[in-house]
């Protein structure tokens, strides 16, 4: 009998220990789950709907802080003749290697997304538009200089910087960053515009 009653709490505390770790396996794939639904799966830059939440808080912050929010569309030059020419496989190096390039040139504060095809959407916290430039036009060169593992090809991109303006839209912005992307794209291409 009195076996017995010392077996019952070490059970006890067994099942405890078993749905504590239950319960942080789950927690992990909850939030491997949730990093999944934000993340654009073949480049690991942001989804739109993740950049679109990074862009809530920033935007918030920027309003109360009154600091610039600077926004840049990048858009990878001769993007459909590289899928053409040497496949789609290709194509998706080229869209990683954008993004990876990028990445290593970025500051912590800095949040990139995946807007859509070669279509890229970048944001710079506490950036003034010629500070925006400047650095886009840095990435320019970073990325001119690197090229993309097998098959050699060097990449080069289009970009409309904006800073959005007090009550101004994130629609309103990207649009002013398109319209100076799709200039830069007139112009000759690996150009930064800004808008």
């Amino acid at each position: 009998m009195r076996r017995n009653r010392m077996a019952a709490p070490q059970a006890t505390m067994l099942e405890l220990l078993a749905a504590e770790a239950r319960i942080a396996d789950l927690e992990h794939a909850l939030r491997t789950a949730q990093a999944a639904a934000v993340t654009d799966t073949l480049t690991g830059a942001l989804n739109r709907r993740g950049f679109d939440q990074a862009h809530d808080r920033e935007a918030a912050r920027s309003r109360r802080s009154g600091s610039p929010l600077a926004l840049a569309l990048i858009d990878l030059d001769d993007f459909k003749h590289l899928n053409d020419t040497l496949g789609h496989q290709a194509g998706d190096e080229a869209l990683i290697h954008l993004v990876r390039t990028l990445r290593s040139a970025l500051r912590p504060s800095d949040i990139l997304g995946r807007f859509g095809g070669e279509e890229f959407v970048l944001m710079l916290p506490d950036t003034g538009l010629e500070e925006a430039v400047t650095a886009l036009t840095r990435f320019q060169r970073q990325l001119a200089d690197a090229r993309v593992s097998g098959s050699g090809v060097t990449l080069s991109f289009s970009a409309g910087v904006v800073v959005q303006a007090y009550g101004e839209s994130f629609r309103e912005a990207i649009e002013r960053a398109d319209a100076a992307t799709y200039a830069a794209k007139r112009a000759g291409k690996n150009r930064v515009f800004s808008g």
